[in-house]
C-alpha cells in the first residue's frame, strides 16, 4: 500500500492538474512527473482522472451555451431531417463518432496505462516526439479552414488522435490539435473542437475511475477524500482560466511555444533519470 498523501500535496497536484489539463502539454505526464520529483512517488491513474473532473466541469461551464446549442440541434436534427444541414447537429455526431477510438482503446487498455505508460522514460520520450509532431503540424497546416467547415472525416482523424493520449506524455489537446492543424483548421477551430472533443472522454474516464481513486491498490500517493475533492476544485478553477487564456492566445500565437517547453521538459526529465537523481517507476 503506498503512502497517504498530504495536503500539500493534494493542493500543487490540483494546481498542476488545473493548470496543464488544456495546454498541449500533457497533464498525466505533468503529474507523474512532479509527484516524482517533488514527492518521491506517484500520484496514480485514478488521482489524475478524478482530478480531471475539475477540468471536466471547467469545460461543461465555459461551453454550457454551446453545450445545450448542440444538444438541442442534434435531438431536433435527429428526428427532423429538415434540420441536419445544421452545423450543431453535426457537430453533436463528430463530438460522438470522435469519441468511440478513445473509449474502446481505454477499455480494452486500462490496465498498461495505469502500470507501465506511466513510466518516466516513456513520459519524457513522448513529451519530446510529440512536441515534433505538434511542431510539423503548425509548419505544414494551411490554417485556413474555420469550424464550420468540420466533417465526419475531420471528426474520426482527431478523435483517432485524442486516443493517443491515453499516452502520458503526449496530451489530448496536443493531439487532437495538431490533427486539426494537419487537417487545415485554423488553430481556434482545432481548439474549440478539442475541447468539445473532451468531454465525453475525461468524464467518463473520471466517473469509472471514482472508486479506484479511495482504494489506490498501491499505486503511490493515496489521497483521502477531503483532499480529492479540494484538489478537484482547485483543478476546475485554474482550468477554467486555462481554457479562456488558450483560447486567446492560439488566435494570434503559433504552437511553437509548446514545442519548446515540451522539448525542454523531456530534456531536463531524461537527464535527471541517466544521472539517478529520480525513478522511473
Amino acid at each position: 500500500m503506498g503512502e497517504a498523501m498530504t495536503w500539500l500535496q493534494a493542493v500543487i497536484l490540483g494546481l498542476v492538474q488545473g493548470l496543464t489539463e488544456f495546454l498541449p502539454i500533457s497533464s498525466s505526464g505533468h503529474l507523474r512527473i512532479v509527484s516524482e520529483i517533488f514527492f518521491g512517488s506517484d500520484a496514480g491513474a485514478s488521482f489524475t482522472a478524478v482530478t480531471q473532473l475539475g477540468t471536466e466541469l471547467a469545460v461543461l461551464i465555459y461551453f454550457a451555451r454551446d453545450i445545450v446549442r448542440i444538444i438541442t440541434a442534434w435531438f431536433r436534427g435527429v428526428f427532423n431531417a429538415e434540420h441536419r444541414v445544421d452545423l450543431d447537429y453535426r457537430m453533436g455526431w463528430y463530438v460522438i463518432i470522435g469519441t468511440i477510438p478513445v473509449g474502446i482503446l481505454g477499455f480494452f487498455f486500462k490496465d498498461q496505462i495505469r502500470t507501465g505508460a506511466r513510466n518516466l522514460w516513456l513520459i519524457a520520450t513522448m513529451l519530446i516526439v510529440f512536441a515534433l509532431v505538434i511542431a510539423a503540424a503548425e509548419y505544414y497546416g494551411r490554417k485556413t479552414r474555420p469550424i464550420e467547415s468540420l466533417t465526419a472525416r475531420d471528426g474520426i482523424i482527431m478523435g483517432s488522435a485524442q486516443a493517443l493520449a491515453l499516452i502520458p506524455g503526449v496530451s489530448r489537446s496536443g493531439g487532437t490539435i495538431s490533427a486539426g492543424l494537419f487537417l487545415g483548421l485554423t488553430r481556434e477551430a482545432a481548439a474549440r473542437y478539442s475541447f468539445l472533443l473532451a468531454i465525453p472522454a475525461v468524464l467518463a474516464s473520471g466517473l469509472f475511475s471514482l472508486p479506484d481513486a479511495f482504494e489506490p491498490a498501491g499505486e503511490g500517493l493515496n489521497a483521502s477524500g477531503p483532499q480529492l475533492l479540494v484538489a478537484t476544485v482547485i483543478a476546475f478553477a485554474v482550468g477554467y482560466a486555462a481554457i479562456a487564456w488558450l483560447l486567446r492566445f492560439v488566435v494570434d500565437h503559433s504552437m511553437y511555444w509548446f514545442v519548446g517547453y515540451r522539448i525542454a521538459l523531456g530534456v531536463v526529465v531524461l537527464a535527471l533519470l541517466a544521472t539517478g537523481v529520480v525513478s522511473a517507476t
